[in-house]
């Protein structure tokens, strides 16, 4: 797999740096005064000081999801330690670690929150990984 490159938008570089680099374990590559690089998982984040962004919310199986909103797969260990790490760190998620679409092929741990810019993230597993594209029946 390819890795992906986003850019997304913080107010407080400061801050971004801990969350981050700290809480998520994300390590730092290069950096200037207005953005700083960061290895998401094998994926170039980029977070460059600008104004904070506008969220909306969707319905998803019974949750309001904002919009917009990045994160990542990873495995259900992974996904699980991400979500203990982020409690010990005390963090507030948006929505807890849970499970959603259960007995669908889409089944999925998920959980939501935000960075201290407001950006939200989204971090899940699913059940079965060959499911990741499948339709719902």
């Amino acid at each position: 797999m390819n890795p992906f490159h986003l850019a997304i938008p913080v107010d407080d570089l400061a801050a971004a740096r801990h969350f981050y680099g700290t809480v998520l374990g994300c390590p730092e590559g290069r950096s200037s005064e207005t953005w700083i690089d960061f290895d998401f998982h094998g994926h170039q984040l980029v977070v460059h000081k600008a104004p904070k962004s506008a969220i909306h919310r969707n319905p998803v199986d019974g949750d309001q999801v904002p919009v917009p909103h990045f994160g990542l797969v990873l495995d259900w260990a992974g996904w699980e330690a991400l979500g203990e790490r982020i409690k010990a760190a005390g963090v507030a998620f948006e929505l807890e670690p849970h499970v959603r679409f259960a007995g669908k092929p889409g089944e999925q741990g998920t959980f939501f929150l935000f960075d201290p810019a407001g950006n939200a993230l989204e971090f899940k597993a699913m059940r079965n990984p060959a499911n990741l594209f499948a339709k719902q029946a």
